[in-house]
């Protein structure tokens, strides 16, 4: 039977869709798990970076399903805030960048393109389209019963219950949160009224209070960075020397700033009053005092200041900021121009980076590095803004402080940032000012700047809370383990979070239904939704009120009436929490992640908090990162189309552990898929095996009975070394598969049970004798364990193949345990001394270049396996081992040989461990070479003659008897 993935991956869709197959309900035998992944936002459809992010947990799903646990694992669909809004104005207003995302990259038909113009049928159409259809092609094991949107009618009377709840609690308050407001209208807009910008986000800069003194005055010149923890590394500040700025009165400090940034600063509650106009080149040749190190930097003239933005004065860091770096040597090389401005040149050729911090693979002057090894010699080459981004991103993970940073010093720049801001601004050195990602511009025109409002925080700054959150992470398991630290880390550092926005879709805040709930915020604890989402159909959304989740999250006591429904509901609740798994990016730890942790341990009592969490990270395709925008992603359907379900989840699985980054690469893919077609095409070879142990079984397929053959597992035929050799292989793999699958090692697991074991078959089938009944019965008991070992990662092949041989998908059977009657340690090694003599005569022939009729094989004397057992006994050191050796005569006579041989073995026996050692002691060398001369006279076809080193009827023309080593036997081509 040929392999043709899309026909047999339809059938068993069809199949698991009609048996409900993966629909769960509580069994009150089995041991629930509950794996839950991030709910997709279909802004658009999905494409090959979002598959093995959902099918990492699906691969778990499945083992545990195998181990005999009763599994849930869902998916719904966040549609909070306002991306999908924004996408179907920019659909509506006919903007060409948006409709060549949907027709050439999603490939949404031209008369579908109106059904798109409302945001639920945009959304719809994403879900349906591409997502839903896009996993179920995946295979997905997910109980679709249980399926949402965050803007449902019930979900929202779950919000509202959550935020009401941490309202009661104290955990909300009101402050000033930043907006969109424009400026000719003196209004808040929100992203349905703008013209441009409609997806710029706030950025938060730091404003570093650099102090100087202007006509005897203290003044202080706030420079904005977005990456505060560089202020050790400023050389030196820039102006605009043609800029406007004022000196004036700020929240009672004096400022020296850019004219623009006074509206700015008003409109973010700043007390701010203009004392004096005055020009970019009064401030150039100016000094000013570093707040932190207390350093002395220059102002220099640098007409790329650009004084609409932040304060419009700019500092330096030449070691680290390759812009910085190319202009400082610029400033260097124009003597004149310093000149011109009253600026000493030799003052500016003194200013040399100072670096703050160490990454690898960069000198220590990181911006020089990444500037000469790219080739960028001018600030104006188009190059030098992808030079500084990947300078950046590569500091961001892996830079480590120095030391002079204190606290902070050995830490990732990641871990830093918002801990080491905070701390100096508590400290009154660092300030803070808002500003876009990009230009916004109103409908009526006017510019749109941030001001701030009054608007709701979620308190995670609360002691109390915070504990909680820390305690929630000590019952965690995370995955990878590295990971703990930063959860820490963003549990320390976190501040008040603005929980709402006043435009978009989603739950509107309970008590001022003038704002929405944002997106982060409503999606702390939806997990617990899941759990009854397909029950709640049943009840009216009005009779969801805040009694009623009481009542089913806190028990009956908790209310005075409750409502029997919620009761029964609880029960669910009850079977299914906590989540044993959360699966989810890697970039979502310094919030969601975070947030998860903090509203469980303030909602629900402690044997209801998460129990794991595993992180994913991120995907490229053909080395580049993938971008809806420019079209480079691949869809899943295509992919499917071309490959099949089993190779795409094959490949994403074998590229990297979920933790790490992939690279989905279309030729590794195909090889991927030819890969899978041998295995099954040998499949096929050994299901047809006609075999004495084989009886009739009747299965029922697609509403047909039909006759098949299965093995009888009772009857097993004599089985030879070789056979138990491979069963014994097959138990270590089961072993090392069932150790990487609890620890989401899913690229270990399947390395294990495909590629390392193919290798053990391979040298099976030179070895083996495939006609012997014994030979037949070993290859089909290892396909069968095989299959239910592969059934998580190619479920719809794993499942054929195992009907086909057993009677019963994989997914029916149960997940493999090792059988100790086959675990052999001393079978393996005999075998592998096999192997390697095998080896080593190829390696021979290969280098001498001969084709030997006769190959003889001299295994080491007695007495020199004496040797071995006291090196194994006293150790592997070697002065002991000799004092141990020469106290026998007949060894002290041989002198020289004995010290050598020491040598080897001291080696041999610190290569191995304890168990190994054990095993090679028992087996008779010689007797394993004998057994497999007929196979070494078939692979080298030649004569094989096996003797001991010191048998005197040895035929050693060549005298190399006497090099035999134990377990490195001597050997001889004629």
């Amino acid at each position: 039977m040929d392999y043709e993935p899309q026909e047999l991956e339809a059938r068993w869709r069809d199949r698991w869709a009609e048996a409900g197959r993966y629909e769960a309900d509580p069994d009150g035998e089995a041991e629930p798990t509950f794996i839950t992944v991030p709910y997709p936002y279909p802004s658009g459809g999905m494409h090959i970076g979002h598959c093995r992010t959902y099918t990492v947990p699906d691969v778990y799903a499945r083992y545990r399903r195998l181990q005999g646990d009763d599994v849930l694992f869902p998916i719904a669909w966040h549609v909070t805030g306002t991306p999908i809004i924004g996408a179907v104005e920019r659909l509506k207003k006919g903007e060409e960048d948006q409709l060549s995302v949907l027709r050439d990259t999603y490939n949404v038909p031209e008369d579908t393109l109106e059904d798109l113009e409302t945001p639920m049928g945009y959304a719809r159409y994403f879900i349906e389209n591409h997502y839903k259809s896009g996993m179920k092609q995946l295979g997905l094991s997910i109980d679709w019963r249980r399926e949402f949107t965050t803007n449902d009618d019930r979900y929202s009377k779950f919000i509202t219950w959550q935020y009401e709840t941490l309202k009661e609690r104290g955990l909300l308050e009101k402050g000033l949160h930043p907006v969109k407001f424009c400026t000719d209208e003196e209004n808040p807009v929100t992203t349905h009224d703008l013209l441009e910008g409609e997806e710029a986000e706030f950025q938060e800069y730091t404003l570093v209070k650099f102090e100087a003194e202007v006509d005897g005055d203290s003044v202080i010149a706030p420079m904005a960075t977005l990456r505060p923890e560089t202020v050790r590394g400023v050389t030196n500040a820039y102006a605009h020397p043609d800029g406007e700025y004022v000196r004036a009165d700020v929240d009672g400090e004096t400022w020296i700033v850019s004219s623009a940034a006074v509206e700015k600063l008003r409109l973010q509650e700043r007390d701010i009053e203009v004392r004096e106009e005055l020009s970019g080149a009064d401030l150039i040749g100016e000094t000013v005092t570093n707040p932190i190190t207390g350093d002395e930097v220059l102002i220099l003239p640098a007409t790329f200041v650009d004084t609409d933005n932040a304060t419009g004065v700019v500092m330096s860091v030449p070691a680290h900021s390759p812009d910085d770096y190319l202009a400082l040597q610029e400033a260097k090389a124009d003597d004149e121009r310093m000149r011109e401005y009253g600026i000493d040149p030799a003052d500016v050729a003194d200013i040399e980076p100072i670096p703050i911090l160490d990454i690898e693979g960069y000198g220590d002057v990181p911006a020089k590095t990444a500037v000469e090894e790219a080739g960028v010699e001018s600030s104006d080459d188009p190059d030098l803004e992808g030079v500084t981004a990947d300078l950046y991103q590569a500091e961001f993970h892996q830079g480590i402080m120095h030391d002079d940073y204190g606290e902070f010093a050995g830490m990732t720049v990641e871990n830093v940032r918002e801990e080491f801001r905070a701390h100096y601004q508590d400290e009154g050195a660092f300030d803070e000012m808002y500003e876009f990602t990009e230009d916004v511009v109103c409908r009526c025109g006017g510019d749109v700047e941030v001001a701030k409002q009054d608007t709701w925080f979620l308190r995670y700054n609360d002691a109390e809370w915070k504990q909680k959150a820390h305690d929630v992470l000590d019952g965690i398991e995370t995955i990878p383990e590295n990971t703990r630290d930063q959860y820490d880390h963003t549990i320390d550092w976190l501040n008040e979070w603005p929980c709402i926005r006043n435009y978009g879709l989603g739950t509107r805040l309970p008590w001022d239904e003038d704002f929405v709930i944002e997106p982060l915020s409503d999606s702390t604890i939806y997990m617990s939704y899941y759990t009854i989402a397909h029950r709640l159909d049943e009840i009216p959304p009005e009779d969801l009120d805040h009694d009623f989740f009481d009542a089913l999250f806190y028990g009956e006591d908790a209310v005075d009436d409750p409502d029997e429904r919620a009761l029964e509901l609880r029960e669910e609740w009850d079977h299914w929490y906590p989540v044993d798994w959360r699966c989810s990016g890697n970039d979502l730890i310094n919030n969601h992640l975070t947030f998860f942790q903090f509203h469980h341990g303030e909602l629900f009592d402690e044997d209801a908090w998460p129990e794991g969490i595993t992180i994913m990270g991120m995907g490229l395709l053909e080395g580049e990162a993938m971008s809806s925008s420019k079209g480079h992603v691949v869809l899943p359907s295509k992919a499917i189309d071309e490959y099949g379900a089993d190779t795409v989840r094959f490949f994403l699985l074998n590229s990297a552990e979920p933790w790490q980054d992939y690279d989905w690469r279309d030729d590794l893919v195909g090889s991927t898929r030819d890969q899978l077609e041998r295995f099954w095409s040998r499949a096929q070879e050994v299901i047809d095996f006609d075999i004495d142990e084989m009886v009739e079984i009747t299965l029922e397929v697609e509403g047909e009975e039909t006759t098949d053959v299965a093995i009888d597992e009772d009857a097993r035929p004599d089985l030879e070394h070789v056979d138990r050799w491979l069963l014994s292989k097959l138990q270590g793999t089961i072993r090392e598969a069932t150790e990487a699958m609890e620890g989401f090692e899913t690229r270990t697991a399947s390395q294990a049970i495909f590629y390392s074991f193919e290798e053990h078959l391979k040298w099976y089938r030179r070895r083996a004798d495939l006609d012997r009944e014994g030979a037949q019965w070993t290859l089909r008991e290892v396909l069968r364990t095989r299959l239910r070992l592969l059934a998580p990662f190619v479920p719809f092949m794993a499942n054929e193949l195992h009907e086909q041989l057993t009677g019963e998908p994989a997914e029916d059977a149960d997940w493999p345990e090792p059988d100790p009657a086959f675990e052999d340690e001393r079978v393996e090694r005999r075998e592998r001394l096999v192997e390697a003599v095998t080896d080593d005569i190829h390696d021979i022939v290969d280098v001498t270049g001969t084709d030997p009729d006769t190959v003889r094989v001299y295994v080491a004397a007695d007495w020199k396996r004496d040797v071995f057992e006291t090196v194994r006994e006293v150790g592997t050191d070697i002065g002991a081992v000799m004092g141990q050796v020469m106290e026998d005569p007949d060894l002290r006579e041989k002198g020289d040989a004995v010290n050598d041989l020491v040598q080897d073995l001291v080696e041999l026996v610190r290569e191995r461990d304890e168990d190994e050692l054990a095993a090679l002691a028992g087996v008779d060398e010689r007797a394993v070479y004998a057994d497999a001369e007929a196979f070494l006279e078939n692979e080298f076809d030649a004569t094989v003659e096996v003797y001991d080193e010191a048998d005197p009827d040895a035929v050693d023309p060549d005298g190399k008897a006497d090099s035999a080593v134990p377990f490195r036997p001597a050997i001889h081509l004629e």
